[in-house]
């Protein structure tokens, strides 16, 4: 069979070969199906921007007997050739640029051979769209005349432009350039200007008006890029000076068709004009003005237009017909005229619609029942849906869209040639809630694409939507916050939470609960929210104040959220102020204050803010002052002494007796008194310093008297540390010899030192803080142990420092109650002449004497060996 020219040979010889040749098959090619870049081209699409020199596909097959295969490309005679293909690798490749608003679709002759059989198939190429079109005007630059009294908000003009594109890049919006100054408005997507609502034209202001209006699409993929394109025109408004109004016609712009199966006398359309002059409307009387070649005739009165003449004798495929209406008065005068242009075009028959088909044939209804949320990309597979259009060519292609709420669903195919199985798809599912549509309708639109009619069809789609558990409940708020004042009783209601759950059935009721470390006092109620206290609860705001704690909101299957619930425990005024039993009885000393102190348990202001008063005070009212909110009492400032209190009182004893008052602020307002006992004293000296005014000021505080002699005891030794060691370092630097010498104490007796209790009552004044020393010195024997020197034994007198401080009084007996043990005494009291003592010389003077007798020697021996 390798040899090629059997083909030429008769056809028996032909036949008896291939009966005992073996038997070849054809190669054939893969179908890869049409989203593959490698196959037999079917169904094969591709982007008219497309880059020249691409390589788009690959060819690819094979033969069953393993022969090497050969690819091919050709094109019907006569059509455009735009791709190149490699016959060995079957790669194609794009030579010439595409252009889908001229050719959509291109058909190939594709074939593959194994250099014996050879099989070819036909394939379409479909060209998709890329927004590389502005959209054009069809109506502009134009100039237009408006009445003055036009009324603001009316419709003066219809801007047409279109955009060859398709989808998104096929979509005119329109708008004006400068809105804001204009007095014109337009409508973005019908392209109707109008005059802005609540303004008017004005012939004496301005006669002409210019109006810039933009076109612009909706965007779209260009070389793989986003691109928006537009494109602009100005209209001409001449504002017309009041006059009668002429007649307008309805329902314009006017299109008509001719088909290749009129006759003649068949009516193409009907123009309809009125008089703009409704309160007395004049009749219409229509004709042509120009553009009607005598093959068409208008009725005067009705406004029909006929067909003249069979269409094979038309001579032009559109028509441009100026019609006139003029307004006839009622004496036959020609009046007011309007024009219009009613556009004919002589097409092809299209008589057939697409239509969709269902299992049973025709249908326009289809139904669904689905769950909410279904997977997106899922199909509806419950949907048997069939579109078909039965035209031929061109007048069967058609658009399919879907036109519904928001952008749940998608159809495919989206542009059909002749019939297609309609296929819907999920595209949001999160937008098909059955809390938001129980039910969803769509619009299924078929509309034909480069047919005059733009026949379409459309079909209703029903999805009715089943719920399922997919909220969980939800507070009103995050967190709630209430306020309850203490000693409620048990099961008084707190607060109410509010959860709502949109899921139907038992999946959208709540159930309530609390927990955490403050709702051990609080309850809820499960199916209302109301949370209120224990039945045994007592509520305390000096106790505690503040509680929180969490709310949970739960559905039958236990999807939950959370709140958190913030409880104030309001304080009311509930404790009486409490007065502090260590200040009921003190001393006060002349010039210092003395202070009282109680306390109010309850936990706020001003429940718990104190003030002082002296409701009476015996034997005097007129002695005493106290601060309404320290609580301090003090003498009157014009008491200095004790003598003026005596004066005051003719009385000796300086014993006072207070009714002091402590009210709080709140309300009510409670008070509480106490009897404060207060004994006066003036501030004593004793003999040495004023040690004896601040013990009688301190005896009440042990403490302070023992911080003071602490502090005292401590300040000595430091200066006598300071003071050694400045003897020390001196000496060192001194480099001389010092003498040893051994310093022996007689015994003696140690001096006394008698301290009388001042608080003992004294048979006498003069002994009451008398201090009884002895004058015996001891005799200090300095022995000189320093053999270096012959300095004979010396005997000086040495007195030590007297005592550092006096000992400390003793401590006050105890207190009893309802007995007074002691009394401070109210009188000066004296100190007795302390007895002259005589010079002695000090332990530093002993010293430097022993220093200047050794420097003395030293010097009596240097003048011996010098001699």
């Amino acid at each position: 069979m390798k040899n090629v020219k059997i083909l030429h040979l008769p056809l028996l010889f032909v036949f008896v070969h291939a009966c005992f040749a073996q038997a070849d098959y054809a190669p054939y090619f893969y179908d890869n199906g049409p989203y593959s870049h490698n196959g037999n081209l079917a169904l094969f699409s591709l982007s008219e921007d497309t880059a020249v020199g691409t390589q788009i596909y690959c060819l690819n097959g094979t033969d069953p007997e393993g022969q090497e295969v050969r690819y091919g490309l050709s094109f019907d005679p006569g059509s455009k050739e735009y791709f190149r293909i490699d016959p060995i690798s079957g790669n194609i490749t794009l030579v010439e640029q595409l252009d889908r608003e001229k050719k959509d679709s291109i058909d190939v002759l594709v074939s593959i051979t194994d250099g014996q059989s050879k099989v070819v198939e036909r394939v379409t190429i479909f060209v998709m769209d890329a927004n590389d079109e502005k959209p054009e005007f069809q109506n502009m630059p134009a100039i237009i005349d408006v009445l003055e009294t036009t009324q603001s908000g009316s419709s003066i003009y219809k801007v047409e432009a279109v955009d060859r594109d398709t989808g998104s890049g096929g979509s005119v919006t329109y708008y004006l350039q400068n809105p804001q100054s204009t007095l014109f408005a337009i409508n973005r997507h019908s392209g109707v200007l109008r005059i802005k609502s609540g303004e008017m034209l004005d012939y004496e202001k301005t006669k002409t008006h210019f109006v810039t209006v933009f076109a612009k699409d909706g965007g779209g993929n260009f070389n793989g890029k986003e691109q928006f394109m537009s494109s602009s025109a100005t209209l001409t408004i001449n504002v017309i000076d009041a006059q009668d109004t002429p007649p307008s016609f309805i329902g314009t712009p006017y299109f008509g068709y001719v088909y290749e199966v009129s006759v003649p006398g068949s009516e193409i359309f009907t123009v309809v004009a009125k008089d703009g002059d409704v309160g007395n409307p004049n009749p219409i009387r229509y004709s042509f003005d120009e553009g009607d070649d005598g093959v068409f005739s208008i009725n005067k009165t009705s406004g029909c237009i006929t067909l003249l003449t069979q269409p094979i004798y038309l001579k032009r495929e559109i028509f441009n017909i100026k019609v006139k209406a003029s307004e006839v008065s009622p004496e036959g005068r020609i009046l007011d005229y309007g024009v219009t242009t009613v556009v004919i075009r002589v097409v092809d028959l299209n008589n057939n619609p697409p239509t969709f088909y269902g299992e049973n044939g025709p249908q326009n209804m289809f139904e669904l029942t689905m769950y909410e949320h279904p997977p997106e990309g899922e199909i509806l597979r419950g949907l048997k849906i069939t579109v078909k259009d039965s035209d031929q060519g061109a007048n069967a292609k058609f658009n399919l869209r879907l036109i519904g709420p928001g952008r749940m669903l998608r159809v495919v195919p989206q542009t059909v040639l002749n019939e297609a199985q309609v296929t819907i798809l999920v595209e949001d599912s999160a937008a098909m809630d059955y809390e938001k549509h129980h039910f969803l309708t769509y619009k299924l639109l078929a509309v034909e694409i480069d047919t005059p009619e733009r026949f379409s069809a459309t079909a209703d789609i029903v999805v009715h939507l089943l719920d399922t558990n997919d909220n969980a409940p939800k507070f009103s708020s995050d967190f709630y916050i209430a306020r309850i004042p203490e000693n409620s009783p048990g099961g008084s209601n707190v607060v109410s939470v509010t959860a709502t759950d949109p899921d139907s059935g038992p999946w959208g009721e709540v159930k309530y609960s609390i927990y955490g470390s403050g709702a051990e006092l609080f309850l809820i109620q499960s199916a209302s929210g109301i949370i209120y206290t224990q039945p045994w609860a007592s509520l305390d705001a000096e106790v505690r104040s503040k509680y929180n704690f969490y709310v949970k909101a739960e559905d039958a299957e236990g999807k939950y959220s959370l709140a958190e619930v913030f409880v104030t425990v309001l304080d009311l005024n509930d404790h009486p102020p409490a007065f502090n039993e260590n200040f009921l009885e003190t001393t006060m000393v002349i010039g210092a204050p003395v202070k009282v102190e109680a306390v109010d348990k309850d936990a706020e202001v001003p429940n718990n803010v104190i003030e002082y008063a002296i409701m009476k005070a015996e034997p005097d009212n007129n002695i005493f002052d106290i601060n309404t909110d320290t609580g301090e009492i003090m003498l009157k400032s014009y008491i200095k002494s004790m003598a003026i209190i005596q004066n005051i009182t003719k009385q000796r004893d300086c014993s006072w007796s207070l009714v002091v008052q402590a009210r709080d602020r709140g309300q009510p307002s409670f008070s509480t008194t106490a009897v404060i006992k207060i004994d006066i004293t003036e501030a004593t000296q004793l003999s040495g310093g004023p040690l004896g005014s601040f013990l009688m000021q301190s005896r009440n505080k042990p403490l302070q008297i023992i911080g003071m002699l602490a502090g005292v005891i401590i300040l000595m030794v430091i200066v006598t540390v300071i003071i050694s060691t400045a003897t020390f370092m001196r000496n060192k630097k001194s480099n001389r010899i010092l003498p040893n010498r051994r310093i022996r104490r007689r015994p003696r007796n140690q001096r006394t030192w008698n301290f009388k209790n001042p608080f003992n009552k004294p048979e006498t004044p003069g002994e009451k803080f008398k201090v009884e020393e002895e004058e015996q010195e001891p005799e200090v024997i300095v022995e000189n142990v320093n053999y270096n020197n012959n300095v004979s034994n010396v005997v000086r007198l040495w007195t030590p420092p007297p005592p550092c401080a006096p000992s400390l009084p003793p401590p006050p007996p105890p207190y009893m109650p309802g007995e007074r043990q002691w009394a401070v005494p109210t009188v000066s009291a004296t100190v007795a002449p302390k007895p002259k003592k005589k010079s002695v010389m000090t332990r530093q003077d002993t010293v430097k004497n022993a220093l200047v007798s050794e420097l003395k020697m030293k010097l009596e021996q240097k003048r011996l060996l010098k001699h």
